[in-house]
């Protein structure tokens, strides 16, 4: 493959493969949180990267792909907690989504606002292109643990109550335009999702 040429500080610099298309997405990236997606074009990121409109379409045909792979690089995987209480992991999975995808799911929101009325699509399907396929769903992941230590019995449970804690944060931060207080994080595993599974907080059954 031939290399692609650039400048860091002026300095004459090679990069090719992984490095030249992270480089790239870096920029883009940059772009997408200043000017939205109204300013996100080949051109403008091929500026930002210091390489060439050719480049990034060789890669991305259009615009829409490049933005996707720009935010898979930057929406990385949350790594699940595994406490041995279904309540703890609730609450730490959710202490880590508030600390850690706050910005970028309100960054999502605003600046991609264009995107979304262009495509005519979503959030939760832009959400789904950025995960892979056969992922199972971390809130599905934990209750799967919570049912196999016999926290929870081996019961059907609508997708939407098993991903109700996630759903409920996610509404709070776009609401707040911010971090969610923990209360409210404790109040929503405490008080809302733990009973609909049938469990108190201490981890007792309410109900068989």
């Amino acid at each position: 493959m031939v290399a692609e040429q650039g400048r860091a500080e002026g300095t004459p610099i090679r990069r090719r493969g992984a490095a030249l298309e992270n480089a790239i997405t870096d920029a883009a990236w940059e772009v997408l949180v200043e000017q939205g997606y109204h300013g996100f074009t080949h051109e403008t990121v091929a500026a930002r990267a210091g390489t060439s409109k050719p480049v990034l379409y060789r890669r991305w045909p259009r615009r829409e792909d490049l933005l996707v792979a720009t935010l898979a690089r930057h929406w990385r995987p949350i790594d699940l907690p595994d406490t041995g209480s279904l309540r703890e992991d609730a609450l730490a999975l959710l202490r880590t989504v508030n600390a850690e995808r706050s910005r970028l799911v309100i960054l999502l929101r605003i600046q991609l606002a264009d995107y979304f009325r262009e495509t005519g699509t979503s959030f939760g399907e832009l959400r789904s292109r950025l995960l892979p396929e056969d992922r199972t769903p971390p809130f599905a992941t934990i209750v799967d643990r919570a049912v196999e230590r016999g926290e929870l019995t081996a019961a059907p449970r609508p997708e939407r109550v098993v991903n109700l804690p996630f759903d409920l944060v996610r509404h709070d931060m776009l609401m707040a335009m911010g971090e969610v207080p923990d209360q409210a994080i404790v109040e929503i595993v405490d008080t809302v999702w733990l009973p609909l599974l049938g469990l108190a907080p201490d981890g007792t059954r309410t109900r068989r």
